[in-house]
């Protein structure tokens, strides 16, 4: 791996592009993927990828359409580099840790870790040592079940997950947690989408969207706030090019000019190929960084207003007296917006959000999607209240074609949460595990990513177990991440390729290499397959198609529940090895403990 090149080294900067995706992407992700593995295997991969039968792209979780409807290729370029990254016939052996120390791979781009390939078998780092070594898998287990059960508390423990864990596994993953004593549960979203699922819970009493692929295609009007589709979920342009040949509009909402948003060349379309192409975006508000809350503030003062006009015309009546509560609070502070506020916080001119009102005035059914361009700020939480706020107005939730629409970016974060991936479940959550699995579980919250870290900093966490993700590059302060993290007893990695987390160790570290999404899951002899849940609240099956990428690898689903075996032994009563054995049964305890999910197997 010697010639693998960190591109950092040579950065150039070209014009901004005007147009996204087309031919340049197909080419681009084809190169990526045969630089990866061989041709054979790049095209299993890429027929299999999002097809019913296939397996779930682990790019983002951008939904797929309905069986029938969907492409022979399916999938972005984004997904299609995610995929062969996953699918890489490039290894990591002991023999690469061999020759490594730990100290030099703390050098290394991200990028250059990488692109090293799969780990194949476990890895420990003992105290003192400069290097990785081979360690077998039930050595690991105990160790790290040793450390857990040596703490003074389990909540000196911390279990982060990233959105790339599957329902099954998450579920088990927090059942094992809570049944340890623990709700120190973090997760990606603390760092994402937390803004998005706080204030929907507060306005509409579900922290999810409530829209579906069919509403996005026949909204009259789409706003795309905060969000860059063409660079972060590709296919989701599709999805807005049907809403412009349905005859909807979109209005882009954005600090830059995004190139998908202005044209977008479909790379399985002639008018992609060979045409322009199609104009996304009717309208672009060049909007100051944090002034959405702004924006919103306005546009609902402009309804407020024309109602008072024409009375009875403009605001939905039945659905804010039948549907809504606290509307004539909100309608008064409306009233007192300032124009030079609005003005001076978006940095844009009142004749433009005149012109999305006049957008809004003429459309029987708008959509609002957004993505962290809101969620990171510090006012995220006020600014998506507002934009509820804004459709409830016009009676744009709970029908067609209508609705809130925060667009995730793993592919399975959502999943995660609805399987109790939180250091705040609802009591009703936790009184339904409980009685299901006979235990009590800890009803005191736990900590959240960056109470975790700070837990860690003073002493108070000693382990840290980060399963499906990158701790120290999803966290904000990457310096005081990497401190936080070699504080700590015992780290342990759950991946299936290097990252940045495995050069960052606590006294001990453990890598513990686990399957990956294109893999097939073969337990006791039975092909297994898992489910995950996508922006729009869709869940489905994912069965992997791929030969893995080593005989020593284990699912996340055998690693949790073999520790959970040495952890807690028979105290609850949790049948582990059928867990492990055989996923159905993991689908028949969430179907009697989440709800919704009464006929999930």
């Amino acid at each position: 791996m010697g010639d693998i090149e960190d591109p950092a080294d040579a950065l150039t900067v070209t014009p901004p592009k005007e147009w996204a995706t087309g031919v340049p992407a197909v080419a681009h992700a084809l190169e990526y993927s045969l630089g990866q593995t061989s041709v054979r295997r790049t095209a299993l991969t890429l027929l299999n990828i999002n097809q019913p039968k296939g397996f779930d792209c682990p790019g983002c979780a951008w939904p797929d359409p309905a069986p029938g409807k969907r492409h022979r290729n399916e999938y972005c370029e984004n997904g299609a580099k995610h995929i062969a990254d996953e699918a890489t016939s490039r290894r990591v052996t002991a023999d690469f840790f061999r020759r490594h120390t730990v100290a030099e791979l703390d050098t290394k781009s991200d990028y250059w870790l990488n692109q090293q390939g799969r780990l194949t078998e476990p890895m420990v780092k003992r105290p003192g040592a400069e290097h990785y070594e081979p360690i077998g898998w039930d050595a690991a287990l105990d160790l790290l079940a040793g450390e857990l059960r040596a703490l003074d508390s389990p909540d000196e423990a911390l279990f982060y997950t990233s959105g790339r864990l599957n329902n099954e596994a998450a579920f088990l993953l927090q059942l094992f947690a809570r049944a340890y004593g623990t709700n120190n549960l973090p997760d990606c979203s603390n760092m994402c989408h937390e803004s998005s699922g706080s204030a929907l819970t507060e306005t509409l009493g579900i922290g999810k969207g409530s829209v579906s692929l069919d509403d996005i295609h026949g909204s009259d009007l789409v706003f795309v706030v905060g969000q860059n589709p063409g660079t972060n979920h590709p296919r989701m342009l599709t999805a807005l090019e049907e809403t412009k040949r349905g005859g909807g509009r979109v209005i882009a909402v954005n600090t830059l000019p995004e190139a998908g948003l202005l044209r977008f060349k479909h790379p399985q379309k002639a008018r992609g190929v060979i045409g322009r192409g199609t104009e996304i975006a009717d309208q672009f508000l060049h909007i100051r960084a944090g002034g959405d809350l702004a924006l919103f503030q306005a546009l609902n003062l402009l309804l407020l207003e024309a109602e008072e006009r024409a009375p009875g015309t403009v605001l939905d009546h039945g659905f804010i007296d039948g549907s809504s509560t606290g509307f004539q609070e909100f309608a008064e502070q409306a009233r007192k917006t300032s124009w030079d506020d609005v003005l001076l916080a978006t940095g844009l001119s009142r004749e433009e959000i005149e012109r999305v009102h006049e957008q809004v005035m003429a459309s029987r059914s708008v959509i609002v999607c957004w993505a962290m361009g809101l969620t990171q700020h510090k006012h995220g939480v006020p600014t998506i209240r507002e934009i509820v706020n804004f459709l409830m107005l016009r009676g744009n939730i709970g029908r067609p074609g209508a609705g809130v629409c925060p667009v995730r970016g793993h592919s399975n974060v959502q999943g995660d949460r609805t399987m109790g991936i939180w250091e705040r479940m609802p009591q009703p959550f936790l009184d339904a595990l409980g009685a299901e699995f006979g235990f009590t579980p800890p009803t005191r919250h736990g900590l959240d990513s960056v109470d975790g870290i700070r837990a860690m900093r003073d002493g108070r966490a000693k382990v840290f177990v980060g399963v499906a993700g990158n701790f120290v590059r999803a966290t904000p302060d990457s310096d005081v991440t990497e401190e936080a993290l070699r504080g700590c007893r015992l780290t342990v990695q759950i991946s299936t390729k290097l990252n940045r987390s495995h050069t960052v160790c606590g006294d001990t570290a453990l890598i513990l290499p686990t399957l990956g999404r294109s893999d097939r899951d073969v337990q006791g002899g039975v092909e297994q397959f898992y489910t995950v849940e996508d922006s729009m609240s869709e869940v489905h099956a994912s069965r992997g198609r791929l030969a893995p990428a080593s005989p020593h690898l284990l699912s996340e689903v055998a690693i949790i529940a073999r520790l959970a075996r040495r952890v807690l032994g028979d105290s609850p009563d949790i049948p582990w090895e059928d867990f492990e054995a055989d996923y159905g049964t993991v689908r028949d305890r969430i179907a009697r403990v989440v709800p919704g999910f009464e006929d999930f197997n």
